[in-house]
C-alpha cells in the first residue's frame, strides 16, 4: 500500500558544516542508519541555500559558526522559503547567544557535535516529525537568558532611541535640543531616560553598550 510505502522512505538528510572532516564523519554515521540518506552537502550557509533548494531535504544538519552566511541566517532563509524543512543546529560552541539566534531563527533542535551517534539519529527521526531536541546546555543557555530578563534597551522609546542615535554621534544635550527642535530640558531629560533604562551612569557607557547590542544602526 501507498502508506507503507512512505513510511519505509528514508528521511533525506543534508549536511551543512565548513569543515570537510565533519562532514565526512556526519555522511558515514548517515550510511550507517538504514533509514537515513544523505541527499546533499555545503560547506557554507551560502551554499546551503542553492543545495537546500535543488535537493529538498527533510531534515538539515546547520553548523552555525561559517564563513560567507551563518548557520543561523541560513536557517531563518530556508525556514521562510522551505516551512517543510527541518533544521537541527549542531555545533560545538553553547554561547547562550547562538543558541537564542539558532532557535528564534527556526532551528527545531540545538545539538552540541559532541552527542552520540544514536542521541542524533533520534533527533533527526523526531525533527522529521516537528519534534525537537535540546541539548542540556542548550536549555541551561535558555533558562538562564530567561532569568536575566529583557535586554536593555527594549524598553526605549521612539523619542528616546532618536537621543541615543544622536549620543552615538557624539552630539551634546543643546545639539540634540536643537536637531530634534524640542528645548535643552527636554533633551536633558531624555538623555537621562536613556542611561537610566540601558542602566549605565554615563553617555560614554551608554554608546558603549548602545554599539555592542546593536541598539542603534
Amino acid at each position: 500500500m501507498l502508506t507503507d510505502f512512505l513510511k519505509s522512505k528514508p528521511i533525506r538528510v543534508m549536511i551543512v558544516d565548513d569543515h570537510d572532516m565533519v562532514r565526512r564523519g556526519l555522511a558515514a554515521f548517515l550510511k550507517s542508519k538504514a533509514d537515513l540518506e544523505l541527499v546533499g552537502e555545503a560547506s557554507d550557509g551560502s551554499e546551503a541555500l542553492d543545495v537546500c533548494e535543488q535537493v529538498q531535504p527533510d531534515v538539515v544538519l546547520m553548523d552555525l559558526v561559517m564563513p560567507e552566511m551563518d548557520g543561523s541566517a541560513a536557517t531563518k532563509v530556508i525556514r521562510e522559503r522551505w516551512p517543510q524543512v527541518q533544521v537541527i543546529a549542531l555545533t560545538s560552541f553553547q554561547d547562550r547567544a547562538l543558541v537564542q539566534d539558532a532557535l528564534q531563527a527556526g532551528a527545531i533542535s540545538y545539538l552540541l557535535k559532541n552527542v552520540s551517534v544514536d542521541e542524533l539519529a533520534e533527533a533527526i527521526r523526531a525533527a522529521c516529525k516537528g519534534r525537537p531536541t535540546l541539548a542540556p546546555e542548550a536549555t541551561r543557555a535558555l533558562i538562564q537568558a530567561a532569568s536575566q530578563g529583557p535586554t536593555p534597551g527594549q524598553d526605549l522609546t521612539a523619542r528616546e532611541r532618536e537621543v541615543l542615535i544622536l549620543m552615538v554621534e557624539g552630539l551634546s544635550n543643546p545639539e540634540i535640543a536643537r536637531r530634534l527642535t524640542i528645548s535643552r530640558s527636554t533633551a536633558r531629560a531624555h538623555v537621562s531616560n536613556v542611561l537610566s533604562k540601558l542602566g549605565v551612569s554615563n553617555r560614554a557607557e551608554a554608546i558603549a553598550m548602545a554599539l555592542r547590542l546593536k541598539l542603534v544602526t
